[in-house]
Formats: structure tokens, C-alpha cells, sequence
């Protein structure tokens, strides 16, 4: 989407490549195909990519993408992974580098990863997908994954603030960063997915 002639001839030998060139071609195709990947660029002469991004996990999306731009801010970077892309490349980049992302992942998602049971919700961390009981599925941003993930896998443990903050967030962000993406899951899921305990921080379920 919106990749020059030089990145499909240099992704073909590994990969059959489809190419668009606007959002909504790439909106559809991404829809109606089964991809390995996306590569992805901002730029597009129709929109935003990252708004793409946004509309394919919304619609319940869980292709891996690898978004392609110029803006290589660490804002940037966590805007991109937060609106559901597991890879974010700033360009100039070398062939080879896209090539070993794309590998690395696929790795992942093609791996038959372990199911996190949270209450009734199944939860593949890796894919950042969660199967709601009620609704099916819910495609979850980089962050909020990494959040569920980490309390889940301590069900009996209250976990602070200042920890969640250490081992999920980038360096900078503060504790009220942690009540908003509780929050967010809150709001996909449902409220009783993570219990605040007062005056101690979360904890998954109920106490």
C-alpha cells in the first residue's frame, strides 16, 4: 500500500506481493484476503495509513503490520503501535531489515501460542486477540495486550502502578498513563476484567 516499485521487486522472490496503491483498495484487499503481512506506508494519497491501521483492527483484523514512514518520533513510534501495527519502520531503511522484520513477525503469529484464560475471555497475547464469551472476537492495541498480559500472568498478585508503568510503558510516561489504558480495556471488554483494588493498583477479575 502506497510501496514503490523497488520494495515489490525486492519482497517478491520471498513473497507474493499484492499491491495498492490508495487506503481503500488496501482496506478491501486486507479484508477480503488471507495475508501473512502488511506492509504498510503512512502517506497515502487517500488518507492516513494509520487511520487504516485503526479501521482493519476494528473490523476484527488480526493481520500482522509492519507501517513504513518518514516520522520517526518515539511519539510517532508508540502512535503507530498503539493503533494496532506490531512494527514500525522509519525510513531510509535497508532491504534487508524489512525482509527480517516481515520473518520475525510471521514467526509469531504463525506459532501456535498458548491461550491466557482471563474469567470466561480467551486471551492470545501475541496476536493481541481476546474472545469475548458474549461477542467474539476483540482485536486489542500493542499496549493494552501488553497490560493484560502482564496482570494476567500474576491472577493472584494486586500489581502497583509504578510496576505496571516500569514494565509496560516507555520511559517518561506517568501512573495516570495506567488508569487510561485500563480504561480502554475496560471500555472493549468488560469492567470487571481488571478490579481496581484501592489505595494498591490492579489486579485481573475480582478480588
Amino acid at each position: 500500500m502506497r510501496i514503490g516499485p523497488l520494495t515489490v521487486e525486492m519482497l517478491s522472490p520471498a513473497y507474493d506481493v499484492r499491491l495498492a496503491l490508495d487506503a481503500a483498495t488496501g482496506f478491501r484487499l486486507a479484508m477480503e484476503g488471507d495475508f501473512a503481512a502488511l506492509v504498510l506506508d503512512r502517506r497515502l494519497p487517500d488518507g492516513d495509513g494509520l487511520d487504516l491501521v485503526r479501521q482493519l483492527r476494528a473490523r476484527g483484523s488480526a493481520v500482522p503490520i509492519i507501517l513504513l514512514t518518514a516520522l520517526g518520533s518515539l511519539e510517532d513510534r508508540v502512535g503507530g503501535l498503539d493503533a494496532g501495527a506490531d512494527d514500525y519502520l522509519t525510513k531510509p531503511f535497508a532491504s534487508t531489515e524489512l525482509l527480517a522484520r516481515l520473518r520475525a513477525i510471521t514467526r509469531v503469529h504463525a506459532t501456535g501460542e498458548p491461550v491466557v484464560m482471563v474469567g470466561d475471555w480467551e486471551f492470545r497475547p501475541a496476536a493481541r486477540i481476546i474472545n469475548s464469551p458474549y461477542s467474539g472476537r476483540i482485536v486489542l492495541s500493542r499496549t493494552e495486550a501488553q497490560l493484560l498480559h502482564l496482570l494476567a500472568q500474576h491472577p493472584d498478585e494486586t500489581l502497583s502502578r509504578e510496576r505496571i508503568l516500569r514494565e509496560v510503558f516507555p520511559p517518561g510516561d506517568v501512573p495516570g498513563t495506567v488508569d487510561t489504558y485500563v480504561h480502554y480495556l475496560r471500555r472493549k471488554t468488560e469492567r470487571d476484567i481488571v478490579t481496581t483494588v484501592r489505595g494498591q493498583g490492579y489486579r485481573v477479575g475480582r478480588p
